[in-house]
């Protein structure tokens, strides 16, 4: 099935938020189904179950200052931060073309993002009780890979952001996806020095995200 990737480069929030509203109505219309993806100036998104009184640590102001975006997102889960460094993925497909559920697609998701942790030498596991991809470090479980998604009209919006060599301290405004007990980790804190570069992470992703 026919899917084209198109990496948007490093682009704010909320103008790729429009790229996807634009390429979800182009995909609705029976264009192409198309892969974003891209990277994040530091922004905090609020899921449908976030709010500001939650999980949440800092002020809208605090944040300010430290030069951190806030945006509240219409995906599904709670509250994650992204920045540089990490790979940001926003699959718009038709559910119905590929036979999945909302349910079966996140799943999907999760087992493409272990797939490429695989080829990197990084086991990563789904955790029934917690959406998204995890991995063991220090013997302790921590988050790899975050997943939110919304579909509207049968077609996908939002998807998944994997840590590849982002700063882990914007992670410490947040309680990550409302879950005060588990961490937070990267490829590049996992493997250290042999960690491969993020274009090669990225190509590695998209092309398994080509055939979701």
């Amino acid at each position: 099935m026919a899917m084209r990737v198109i990496d948007l480069g490093v682009m704010p929030y909320r103008q790729a938020w429009q790229v996807q509203e634009q390429t979800h109505e182009q995909v609705v219309a029976g264009d192409e189904e198309t892969v974003l993806l891209v990277q994040h100036p530091p922004v905090i998104t609020l899921g449908r179950r976030g709010d500001i009184g939650g999980n949440l640590l800092k002020s809208a102001q605090e944040l300010e200052r430290l030069g951190v975006e806030l945006v509240h997102s219409d995906r599904g889960g709670d509250v994650t931060f992204h920045g540089p460094g990490q790979i940001v993925a926003y699959p718009i497909i038709r559910l119905n073309d590929h036979r999945l559920s909302v349910g079966g697609y996140v799943h999907r998701l999760e087992e493409i993002v272990i797939g490429a942790l695989a080829e990197l030498g990084i086991r990563g596991f789904a955790d029934p009780k917690a959406v998204g991809v995890w991995t063991g470090v220090g013997g302790a479980t921590a988050k790899i890979c975050a997943i939110g998604v919304r579909i509207r009209r049968g077609v996908s919006l939002h998807g998944l952001a994997l840590n590849v060599s982002a700063d882990l301290s914007g992670f410490g405004h947040i309680v990550p996806c409302g879950l005060s007990n588990r961490r937070v980790t990267s490829i590049a804190q996992i493997l250290g020095p042999a960690a491969p570069s993020l274009q090669a992470v990225s190509q590695i992703l998209a092309a398994r995200l080509r055939n979701i």
